[in-house]
């Protein structure tokens, strides 16, 4: 049985903002569906991906910015953040988990640079969109299937 993840719903408070964001950082914007004044959707994918994302009015209850630790995997961590710093979007420093691979919540465990030897999966850099949505970069340069 495959399952696929291929949606993420965002709470946003400003559509157009969170559009225009996510279009200046690169995501395909496949939809913006307007079903009255009370409904909209905008549905954008991030380059390279299955997953979208979805964000809109009277899509969901969640708080505005309540979302975090949403990964968008690539390959050379350190050319995606200077991506993103292109763009003017402020972005993490380059960190590893102090105690292993993966990241420890909050900010409290966090070691500076690349995880040593470049360990895929174990480097990671932090931004958030201008609700608060918390995105993460992961560095994966090699898939262990």
């Amino acid at each position: 049985m495959d399952f696929h993840l291929e949606l993420i719903v965002l709470p946003v408070a400003d559509v157009d903002r969170a559009r225009d964001f996510y279009r200046r950082i690169g995501f395909h914007e496949d939809l913006d569906y307007v079903g009255g004044p009370d409904f909209r959707v905008v549905h954008v994918t991030p380059p390279g991906s299955a997953c979208s994302i979805v964000f809109g009015t009277g899509i969901g209850t969640a708080e505005p910015g309540s979302v975090e630790n949403v990964h968008l995997v690539v390959r050379d961590i350190e050319a995606a953040r200077a991506f993103l710093l292109a763009r003017g979007v402020p972005v993490s420093e380059v960190f590893h988990d102090a105690d292993g691979i993966f990241h420890h919540g909050g900010q409290e465990k966090r070691a500076p640079g690349l995880y040593p030897g470049r360990l895929s999966y174990a480097s990671f850099a932090s931004f958030a969109d201008p609700d608060g949505n918390g995105f993460l970069l992961q560095e994966v340069t090699e898939r262990r299937r």
